[in-house]
């Protein structure tokens, strides 16, 4: 049997939502292992002077519990 714990992440890029979403996993590998799945949940946009800055992915990241310590 396995347990998994699911994470909320809030990446951001200036360049699109696939990279924001990208940028939250693979900043979450650093320091998580056995990352499992990801799951975009929001996708949002900053907004300056009625332009786009940036794009945010709100994504649900799931890993291995491990039990211990």
């Amino acid at each position: 049997m396995s347990v998994y714990k699911v994470i909320e992440l809030v990446g951001s890029s200036s360049q699109s939502w696939e990279d924001a979403a990208k940028s939250a996993v693979e900043t979450a590998a650093e320091s998580l292992r056995d990352l499992r799945v990801a799951e975009v949940n929001e996708l949002d946009m900053q907004i300056e002077e009625g332009k786009v800055v940036a794009y945010r992915a709100r994504v649900k990241v799931s890993f291995k519990h491990e039990a211990g310590g």
